[in-house]
C-alpha cells in the first residue's frame, strides 16, 4: 500500500524586503525570455499587448506565489537509519500531488555523514551546523522535522562492555544502566534535538516537528505495568515535546510540535514483541499514515499526543 497524502506545507506570504528582491530578480531573469519566446509554456498567461500589462503583472506575481507554495521547503528526519525512519525519508521525497514539488529531505542518524550520537552533544551541534548550511545554500526554510529514533531492546553499555538487554517484566529487573540508556536515547537525545535544531525551524509560515513516542509512554493508558525504563523514558519524551511546543509557538504561531504513536511496525525495534492478533504494518504504510497525520494537524493541536490514525491519546 503506497503512502498517501505526503506532507506539503505552503510557503508563507512574502516578507517586505527579502521577498521583494527575490521577486524582482525573477522578473529580470524570466521576463526577457518571455518577451523573446512570445508564448512560453510556463508563462501561458503572458500578453504582449500594452493594455494588458497590469493583468500580466498580477498574473505574474500570482504565478510566483503559486510556485512558492509548491516549494515545501526542507525536511529533516533524525533516526533515518531505522526501518521507519528510512521509510519516512522515502515518503517525504515523494510529492503529495502531481505537479507539486516534494520537500528536499535531509537525513541524519548514527551512520550518516555527519553522524549523530545522543550520548555526545558535540555531534548534534555539528549536525545542526550542517543543516544550517544546507538551509543557507538551498535558500529554503526548514519546515519539517521528524525525530524517528528510539530504543526498546538491544545492547546496553556498561563497565564490562555492552550486553544484551530486554524490557523489564518486574521491578526486580530494574537496572541502572538499562534505565540510563533508555533515557539517553528516548528522552535526553530528543531534548538535545530541540536545543540544537528547533532554532533552525522556519520562524514564519507553517512548520511541523513530530517526535515518535509510544502509547506505552501514556501514564493514563498504563493498565499492564512492566517495561519501566521504556515507559518512563517515553513519558519523559512526551513532557519534553509538550514543553517545547509552548516555546516554539512563541517563535512561530503557525508551528506544530507533537508526539506520535506509530503503532506496531514491522521493524527490528518491535519484531520481538509483535504478538499474534496485533495489527503489524509495513514501514512504508506506517510512514504514510504518520505523514498524513502531520499534514492534517493545526497549530491549535500543537503540544498534543496522537496515534497513527490522528486520534488523541491520554498523557
Amino acid at each position: 500500500m503506497a503512502a498517501q497524502n505526503r506532507l506539503v506545507h505552503p510557503w508563507p506570504r512574502p516578507g517586505p524586503q527579502k521577498r521583494l528582491v527575490r521577486y524582482l530578480s525573477m522578473v529580470l531573469r524570466m521576463l526577457p525570455r518571455t518577451l523573446q519566446d512570445g508564448n512560453p509554456e510556463d508563462f501561458a498567461f503572458f500578453s504582449p499587448y500594452p493594455a494588458s500589462n497590469g493583468h500580466f503583472l498580477l498574473l505574474f506575481f500570482e504565478n510566483v506565489r503559486v510556485n512558492e507554495q509548491v516549494n515545501a521547503g526542507l525536511a529533516l528526519v533524525i533516526g533515518a537509519g531505522g526501518g521507519l525512519g528510512a521509510a519516512l525519508v522515502s515518503g517525504l521525497r515523494q510529492p503529495a500531488t502531481p505537479g507539486y514539488a516534494a520537500p528536499a529531505v535531509l537525513a541524519l542518524g548514527r551512520r550518516t555523514t555527519p553522524a549523530l550520537d545522543y550520548t555526545d552533544e558535540a555531534t548534534l551541534a555539528r549536525a545542526a551546523q550542517w543543516v544550517a548550511e544546507a538551509i543557507d545554500t538551498q535558500e529554503m526554510p526548514l519546515r519539517t522535522l521528524i525525530v524517528a529514533s528510539g530504543f526498546l531492546h538491544g545492547a546496553v553499555p556498561g563497565p564490562a562492555g555492552e550486553r544484551p538487554a530486554q524490557p523489564e517484566r518486574s521491578w526486580s529487573q530494574i537496572d541502572p544502566a538499562w534505565l540510563a540508556h533508555c533515557f539517553a536515547v528516548n528522552a535526553i537525545g530528543p531534548a538535545l534535538v530541540v536545543k540544537h535544531f528547533f532554532p533552525l525551524l522556519a520562524r514564519t509560515g507553517p512548520c511541523v516537528a513530530g517526535f515518535l513516542s509510544a502509547k506505552v509512554g501514556s501514564i493514563g493508558d498504563n493498565a499492564l505495568g512492566g517495561w519501566y525504563g521504556y515507559r518512563a523514558s517515553k513519558a519523559a519524551l512526551n513532557q519534553i515535546v509538550r514543553t517545547a511546543s509552548i516555546e516554539l509557538a512563541r517563535r512561530n504561531r503557525q508551528a506544530v510540535c507533537v508526539a506520535l504513536h506509530p503503532g506496531t511496525v514491522d521493524t527490528a525495534l518491535s519484531q520481538p514483541f509483535a504478538k499474534a492478533g496485533l495489527t503489524v504494518r509495513s514501514p512504508a504504510v506506517a510512514a504514510g499514515e504518520l505523514l498524513t497525520v502531520l499534514a492534517g494537524l493545526t497549530p491549535a493541536q500543537s503540544g498534543g499526543f496522537f496515534d497513527y490514525r490522528g486520534q488523541p491519546l491520554p498523557w
